[in-house]
């Protein structure tokens, strides 16, 4: 397993816990999940050089509203994520199998309007991708290769643990690149559909990431994996984080303290640490902490756990 074991651990402790208050509240659910869909939707877009803010994408998903000196694009490009989001919803709902016509599907529901003669088609000419050295196959190679990426899902689908599978299965997709554009979106929705379908909240990678999350997946191109499944797998803990602090009762003030998201300038103070290392080992996944907007948070649990982890070491 690639995934840095400390991590590993957490995320599924608070796997755990996320499926012992099953079933969530209806109410409080959907309410998340669209919050969750107008930030999927904004950061995914972002991370593509749409220049939509996130209040500017709630409006456009929510109001139906077109934002002045934004472009149709930019418009429809927040428009059909959020669509091919309820898809994706539907599709876990009626538990359908991946398949090669489904990922097509997802693709033609990202660029449908925007560029009709591509959506949902695989490419007919070679690209270049921004910012790596890694070119991808020749056009005639996609359909073999799309061929084999889901022979592979199907075998591995329960032999595989869904964090690495989710990953893998993003990665070979941008490996492959099999769309003219749009291959981004599709990987990241593709990945969020097979962790849902695991029971996990969808992964989401932040626009402030960008460049950590290019500077990975050059890495895996180059064949190494690790750094990449863990960045996944960090984004899927942040997920987790937002879910067990939405739908978890603390019990005692005093828990409800420890458990509290607080900032790392907050969580240094009493410690043998700085806020400048804490942040260091938040991005290093060493203590348990998520990144909201461009801020780091931890709790005083995460801090006591990782002084105790320190101190047996020792």
């Amino acid at each position: 397993m690639l995934i840095d074991p400390t991590l590993y651990k957490r995320i599924k402790e608070k796997k755990k816990r996320l499926n012992s208050l099953r079933p969530l509240p209806q109410t409080a659910l959907s309410k998340l999940k669209e919050q969750f869909a107008i930030e999927m939707t904004y950061h995914s877009n972002a991370i593509e050089g749409n220049t939509l803010t996130l209040r500017e994408t709630q409006l456009v998903i929510q109001e139906g509203l077109t934002i002045a000196g934004k472009s149709l694009r930019e418009y429809l490009e927040a428009i059909n994520h959020k669509e091919a989001i309820d898809f994706l919803e539907d599709l876990v709902k009626e538990k359908k199998p991946i398949t090669e016509a489904l990922i097509r599907q997802i693709h033609f529901l990202i660029l449908t309007k925007i560029n009709d003669r591509e959506a949902g088609k695989y490419r007919s000419v070679q690209v270049r991708i921004t910012g790596t050295n890694y070119l991808p196959p020749q056009s005639f190679e996609v359909p073999s290769l799309m061929r084999d990426f889901i022979k592979w899902l199907r075998k591995n689908e329960r032999k595989i643990d869904p964090i690495e599978l989710a990953a893998f299965s993003h990665f070979k997709l941008v490996h492959i690149h099999p769309f003219i554009d749009g291959n981004g979106r599709s990987a990241r929705l593709l990945m969020n559909l097979i962790l849902v379908k695991k029971g996990y909240p969808p992964a989401i990678i932040l626009k402030a990431d960008r460049k950590k999350y290019y500077r990975v997946l050059d890495r895996a191109h180059r064949g190494n994996f690790a750094p990449f499944v863990n960045f996944i797998a960090r984004s899927i803990e942040r997920s987790l984080n937002l879910y067990l602090d939405a739908f978890e009762i603390r019990k005692t003030k005093k828990e409800a303290i420890r458990k509290k998201y607080i900032s790392l300038a907050e969580a240094a103070r009493g410690t043998p640490y700085s806020q400048e290392y804490l942040s260091l080992l938040a991005r290093q996944g060493k203590i348990d902490a998520f990144k909201l907007k461009r801020n780091w948070l931890t709790t005083k649990e995460a801090i006591e756990r990782y002084i105790k982890s320190r101190e047996r070491k020792r």
